[in-house]
């Protein structure tokens, strides 16, 4: 069963990891999570903690969050496990 999807602006380098909220999309008007982490967009490190930052955040497994689209760009849509 496919999980939530969810769209993020990831913000690499940023001070803390953190979740900042929702804010909608200007060209979409759909909402996008805004989320900082403080890894480097360099070898997936930032990937990785924002992984692991949802993973924390929604409670779920890390090896359940996938990225979807948006590997290498600041916006992503993310898989999160549960009820589409």
């Amino acid at each position: 069963m496919a999980g939530r999807r969810i769209r993020v602006r990831l913000q690499p380098r940023a001070s803390k990891n953190e979740i900042t909220g929702y804010r909608d999309d200007p060209a979409t008007g759909d909402p996008v999570l805004q989320v900082r982490v403080t890894a480097p967009p360099v070898d997936g490190k930032a990937n990785k903690a924002l992984i692991a930052l949802l993973a924390r955040e929604f409670k779920a497994p890390k090896s359940k969050i996938s990225i979807i689209q948006g590997e290498g760009s600041r916006d992503k849509l993310i898989e999160l496990p549960g009820d589409g």
